[in-house]
């Protein structure tokens, strides 16, 4: 779920959606989410000041409470 929603956000800030990856690792506690865009396109995930990728992760941890899994972001270069 948690990484469809990544997947589908990403894909709709980038030029190149097809450069869009997501490696989802689960852990006991909690999974991370590692995201990785095409290098032109990493400015327009993070944002000014990273406010594009606290948004995101702002969405994916309202999305967790109910799993009661804590997720992690990692945005990739």
């Amino acid at each position: 779920m948690e990484k469809d929603l990544v997947v589908y956000i990403a894909k709709s800030l980038v030029d190149d959606p097809d450069g869009v990856e997501v490696n989802m690792i689960e852990g006991e506690k909690s999974t991370i989410l590692e995201l990785k865009v095409s290098p032109d396109d990493i400015g327009k995930v993070i944002g000014k000041h990273g406010r594009i990728a606290k948004a995101i992760r702002t969405i994916l941890s309202a999305s967790a409470t109910r799993t009661g899994k804590r997720i992690v972001l990692e945005i990739l270069d």
